[in-house]
């Protein structure tokens, strides 16, 4: 009894500290300013202020947070693409065939994923400026494009869940290589296929400084920074402000805007990524 007890406060704590926030973020979007410092953090405002609150933001510079959802969507599924056409066949090839290098080749992936990205923006600038591409959207694409961490999950999950006997009767029946990767390692790489690329749009979706630095222009921001640039516009925060003003109602809302797409994705990607996760836990 000792020990439920113990487990249910933990995942209570848990659950408090997790589900809290997002709660509060929800009900702030409902309140107008003043009710927002005045009343209950978890109370409800009204229908009329949750309008009211979108109508003040979709005005802010004639409904730039739509422009800045749009262009996070077009990066995201870009850079998506490019990422699964290039990281499941390197994690194949690194996990199926032995070249000379192999082995330096996955050291130097594991090396670049475990390196926070804010360290990556001055080489990633000074190598996207040398080529022109500064203020454009291939400047946010490019990097995006090319995902360590998605080449390491297709690797482990080539090592560990696909039987290497099974390809190799395929090579004995004549396939060649490319068949065998097309026609019976990719389609037993579903599960690994989704988890890339959820991982892939969660991280090119939630990324803020690389866009930061590489877009100078309002109308090319993605939603993160646009969401900066609403924070710098509430009086609260930065009194300096002039006449376009946004309240903190109106951030709340702007700011659950901004995850509504990656939740979105999750609850319909969530079964294949358990599945993703679990492939190779267990290996006869």
């Amino acid at each position: 009894m000792a020990s439920r007890l113990l487990t249910g406060s933990v995942l209570a704590a848990f659950l408090a500290f997790f589900v809290l926030p997002v709660l509060w973020l929800v009900l702030a979007a409902t309140k107008t300013d003043q009710q927002l410092v005045h009343d209950n953090p978890l109370s409800f405002g009204s229908w009329h202020a949750f309008q009211a609150n979108w109508d003040a933001l979709t005005a802010f510079q004639d409904n730039a947070v739509m422009e800045w959802l749009g262009n996070s969507a077009l990066y995201a599924v870009i850079s998506l693409v490019i990422t699964l056409v290039v990281a499941i066949p390197a994690g194949y090839a690194l996990a199926m065939t032995e070249f000379r290098g192999r082995h330096s080749l996955l050291i130097a992936t594991l090396v670049v994923m475990l390196m926070p990205n804010a360290t990556l923006v001055v080489p990633l600038f000074l190598e996207i400026n040398a080529v022109h591409l500064i203020g454009t959207m291939w400047s946010i694409i490019l990097p995006y494009s090319f995902y360590p961490f998605g080449v390491y999950l297709t690797y482990i999950y080539f090592t560990t869940a696909v039987p290497k006997d099974l390809l190799a009767a395929a090579r004995m029946d004549g396939c060649s290589e490319l068949r065998v990767f097309w026609h019976i390692a990719l389609p037993l790489a579903t599960p690994v296929i989704a988890l890339v690329g959820f991982f892939s749009f969660v991280a090119n979706w939630t990324n803020y400084f690389l866009p930061y630095v590489m877009l100078p222009e309002s109308s090319q921001m993605p939603i993160q920074v646009g969401v900066g640039t609403l924070l710098s516009n509430v009086p609260s925060f930065n009194p300096a402000v002039g006449t376009l003003a946004i309240e903190r109602p109106q951030l709340a809302l702007a700011t659950l805007v901004a995850i509504t797409p990656v939740l979105i994705v999750f609850l319909f990607a969530q079964r294949f990524l358990v599945s993703g996760m679990l492939a190779g836990a267990t290996k006869e």
